[in-house]
């Protein structure tokens, strides 16, 4: 079936198209012409239509088809030029074939998107009312459209091969390009909420005091809200929704949408290295905005339906799908998002490592956070470990160095794989977030567990060869509470969002301090303070790497809220004004990264061992009783303790220095009090310790600088951390 009501003013074309190539995909700027080429095999014929400022909509047929590669190339055609592509061919929508040339195509390899969608029948393929067949609506007018760049710009001396920081040495900062600047009143307003703010001495200023050494930018790939969301008046803030995998989004570009986006994030990139701070960037990969079956046609679903989406009963792209599926029945959707991006199909494939790479070699990223991971490792059904994605990435010579952080886990049971990723990845480790939660509001079986995730959860990551920094620790996340509504709030608030309070997880593992939400009360106050400045100071001493996510350590809170993902208002936007009860936090924070960057003692490479380093010294780690003895094995099965002293050695480190010499560093002794009472505790007594300075505490009886002696009791106030530097 076949219907063709496209119309344009003019249908001859003013200029000839040339032969071109088919490689490299995209839009290909010279001063001689622009190369344009687009994978769509089964398509019987395509166009290239270029729009001019008065939306005339001009078509020229690319009439070379190689290896199924559309291509030719159009003289004098100005960078900044919108185009889109229009598809012709077969509509069997159950065997994946999906082409109505009425509908107006983004280039799937468009390095800048320019416009926003405009929500209406007119973006399905399908007709509305009968979806079994297609639309005869031009979807031109209201869709975005991708924009001619030329790739030029000078990174100065950023343009030698990057020397990233050590995974070891590295502080993530999980932010939103838009929100963590927002509000920033010393940013310029022209600058608020943009690549250019992020990028601004202020909020540079800010990051580098703080201690971070990373920033992990949420999705900041173009991206269409869900049209739903249009409905109720809300819009998509976090950009889990992308249908540009190689555009810097135009929403956040303080200079324009024709291809000055590009321009601004590779300027913004430039200031944050500069300034020591490396840009890692949450991608999503796993999905894209055309959402399921039923969805919108903005892109992929236009070009190569069968060979970009995972499809019920299909393991590969030449599989068919039952001739009597249903129409809204044909993906196979581990990601919750109504579609699964097939990467183990060779051209889904590529254009993800094609995109990679382009971050990485053009616009000087320094590494990805994947979300949903799982989803894209399948083959078939199942999840591989040595599937097509991971091992290509893991031979590729651009990407085996970058920053690979894993989402270990998809929508579905068996996509749940935290600890077993293949190195080079490392992991959001859940595991971590939920045991630590735990403890600190009292629902602890024991100091067992909580003792494994504070040395870099062996049990998780040592098996495999990997080091602790395989684990990149986190309390809170973009999605979930802040760290203020985790002691603030027993139950979620999400009313705003418009789904009755039916979203978000009902798992938070929070707690009120007796108060759900705001309270005058400065006894509750206090106390939700000091467990909040407990779970910091736990994130930023424990073995692995921290993550912290952006106004945590500002008392940041979102009312309740713990999926504000369509809020793009000052619920999700950090609140620069400071908030006098909360100051604290910004202290204690810096100070608990400060210890940890001066101190390699308290962020090694080498798992502890609980033994000596080298003969007759001290063992690495050695886990305290309260009573000042080493735990016995009765200890660790003690379901009613809640409190332990933490000893590792820095004299000497177990890791060696860069010319293989030894490492002396300071020891330290943590003591975690995740009771609610008061608990004596006994600072040990042998040939290693003497006695130790308080260098940090959340304990209002234990002040900075207090020397406490070995053999020394004292009262280990409830639910409080105090770190001793050995002297």
């Amino acid at each position: 079936m076949a219907v063709d009501i496209w119309n344009w003013t003019d249908p001859a074309q003013s200029a000839p198209v040339w032969p071109g190539r088919s490689w490299p995909l995209g839009a290909t700027w010279t001063e001689e012409s622009t190369n344009f080429a687009v994978s769509a095999p089964a398509a019987t014929a395509m166009w290239v239509c270029l729009l001019g400022d008065d939306e005339v909509e001009q078509a020229y047929q690319l009439t070379e088809h190689s290896l199924g590669i559309w291509h030719g190339a159009i003289p004098a055609v100005a960078p900044g030029t919108r185009y889109g592509y229009r598809a012709a061919g077969p509509w069997q929508p159950s065997q994946g074939l999906r082409f109505n040339r009425n509908k107006l195509l983004l280039d799937p390899y468009g390095r800048a998107i320019s416009g926003r969608v405009k929500p209406g029948p007119e973006i399905f393929a399908h007709d509305w009312e009968h979806p079994e067949s297609p639309s005869e609506l031009d979807s031109g007018p209201f869709m975005s459209r991708s924009v001619v760049v030329r790739n030029e710009f000078d990174w100065g001396p950023d343009g030698d091969p990057p020397q990233r920081r050590r995974w070891r040495d590295s502080v993530i900062y999980e932010l939103h390009v838009k929100g963590f600047t927002a509000l920033h009143q010393e940013i310029p307003e022209e600058l608020r909420g943009t690549y250019a703010g992020l990028g601004s001495p202020e909020a540079i200023r800010y990051l580098t005091d703080l201690g971070v050494t990373a920033v992990e930018l949420l999705p900041i790939y173009e991206y269409i809200s869900e049209p739903h969301l249009a409905e109720l008046g809300l819009k998509n803030y976090w950009g889990y929704n992308s249908i540009g995998f190689f555009s810097p989004d135009g929403g956040y570009s303080s200079s324009g949408d024709r291809g000055q986006q590009v321009t601004e994030f590779k300027q913004m990139v430039k200031n944050l290295h500069d300034a020591g701070l490396e840009v890692i960037l949450d991608v999503v990969y796993n999905h894209t905005a055309e959402a399921g079956a039923l969805g919108p046609s903005y892109s992929f679903r236009g070009l190569d339906d069968r060979g970009f989406y995972h499809r019920v009963g299909a393991t590969d792209e030449n599989d068919e799908v039952p001739a009597h599926a249903l129409f809204d029945d044909t993906y196979w959707d581990v990601t919750g998002c109504g579609n699964t991006v097939a990467a183990q199909n060779p051209q889904a494939l590529r254009l993800i490592l094609d995109s990679l790479r382009y971050w990485v070699t053009e616009m000087h990223v320094d590494g990805f956070r994947f979300d949903l991971l799982s989803a894209l490792t399948r083959s078939g059904y199942e999840v591989d470990m040595a599937g097509h994605l991971l091992t290509t990435i893991g031979q590729d010579p651009t990407l085996r160095h970058a920053k690979l952080i894993a989402e270990p886990w998809d929508a579905s049971g068996d996509g749940y794989k935290v600890g077993e990723y293949p190195p080079p990845w490392v992991e959001w480790n859940d595991q971590f977030r939920d045991t630590i939660r735990d403890f600190w509001r009292g629902h602890s079986d024991g100091i067992r567990t909580v003792a494994t995730r504070l040395a870099g959860s062996s049990d998780l990551y040592a098996d495999d060869g990997r080091s602790p920094y395989a684990s990149v620790n986190f309390i809170t996340a973009h999605d979930g509470f802040t760290l203020r509504d985790l002691v603030s709030y027993e139950n979620k608030h999400n009313e705003a969002n418009g789904e009755e309070n039916r979203d978000g997880t009902d798992n938070n593992r929070s707690q009120n301090c007796g108060v759900e939400g705001p309270t005058d009360d400065a006894e509750i106050i206090a106390r939700r303070q000091r467990i909040a400045a407990n779970l910091m100071v736990t994130l930023c001493l424990s073995n692995g790497v921290p993550m912290i996510t952006a106004g945590d350590e500002r008392g940041r809170t979102q009312g309740g809220n713990n999926n504000p993902y369509a809020q793009d208002n000052a619920t999700s936007w950090i609140d620069w004004q400071p908030d006098d009860a909360w100051l604290g936090m910004w202290d204690i924070t810096r100070t608990a990264l400060k210890i940890r960057r001066e101190h390699p003692a308290l962020r090694q490479r080498h798992w502890f061992e609980g033994r000596p380093a080298i003969k007759g010294g001290p063992k690495d780690l050695a886990w305290i009783h309260p009573t000042g003895r080493e735990m016995t094995g009765e200890d660790w099965h003690d379901p009613d303790l809640k409190v332990i002293g933490m000893f590792v050695s820095g004299d000497p480190l177990r890791s060696p220095g860069p010319r293989g010499e030894q490492q002396r560093d300071a020891s330290f002794m943590l003591w975690f009090n995740g009771s609610g009472e008061p608990c004596e505790v006994c600072l040990p007594e042998n040939q290693w310790v003497q006695k130790g300075s308080v260098v940090l505490s959340t304990d209002p009886e234990v002040p900075i600088g207090q020397e406490l002696r070995a053999g020394g009791r004292w009262n280990l106030t409830g639910e409080s951390v105090v770190l001793l530097q050995g002297i």
